[in-house]
């Protein structure tokens, strides 16, 4: 499958350096492309590098990776056009760091991200992914065995589908909590993970939903 990337920061360089190693065809990209020369070198052969507007037309799937406070300017650069009627694989989180460790809690109900994305791109189906875990255990969720669990919210099936069998390649539980509407309580979970990591001084950990 054919992933596109809006970002370049760590996040992007180590799941798109994941799903190339398992076969997917993977584009980065960042307003300076150069600095992703060694990325794309160490990813090998599946792995390439171009402009928002390219990564969203590349790919089948495309992963929203930057920072939230220029989220919409990356999509801008991106292009409706490009990501429509696509899968959009959300993982941005609401957090202010203006103000240093711990960062603020910016979302309100109604007005999460995912939302607030969803909204801004009517013609995508925007799936909340990837944001209540750390990139300590993106790609390795096991925990003596056991597999923590990864949260996604959205309003196609289909597309949620698509984006939990990708998830699921590096061995998460993936569960389906409801419609875009959740990404609000999945950007708080998140805002609980970065407290608590703060808090024990590790960033190795992960949720895991019980079922009984």
């Amino acid at each position: 499958m054919k992933l596109g990337f809006i970002g370049s920061g760590p996040v992007s360089q180590v799941l798109g350096k994941a799903y190339a190693e398992r076969g997917h065809e993977v584009m980065l990209s960042s307003r300076d492309i150069s600095k992703l020369a060694a990325w794309s070198e160490e990813a090998g052969e599946n792995a390439r590098v171009g402009t928002f507007a390219e990564a969203a037309a590349f790919g089948e799937i495309v992963f929203i990776s930057v920072r939230n406070d220029i989220v919409f300017d990356a999509i801008g650069m991106a292009g409706g056009d490009n990501l429509s009627g696509k899968a959009i694989v959300d993982l941005t989180n609401p957090m202010d760091f203006s103000g240093g460790m711990p960062p603020k809690f910016t979302a309100e109900v109604g007005g999460s991200l995912g939302e607030r994305i969803q909204r801004a791109l009517p013609d995508s189906d925007v799936v909340k992914a990837f944001n209540t875990i750390g990139i300590a255990v993106m790609t390795d969720p096991m925990f003596d065995g056991q597999a923590a669990t990864h949260f996604i919210a959205g309003n196609s099936e289909t597309a949620k589908s698509a984006v939990a069998e990708l998830i699921a390649e590096f061995g998460w539980d993936v569960v389906d909590v409801g419609g875009i509407e959740q990404s609000f309580y999945l950007e708080a979970l998140a805002m609980l993970w970065v407290n608590y990591a703060l808090k024990e001084g590790s960033w190795s950990q992960a949720f895991k939903l019980l079922r009984r």
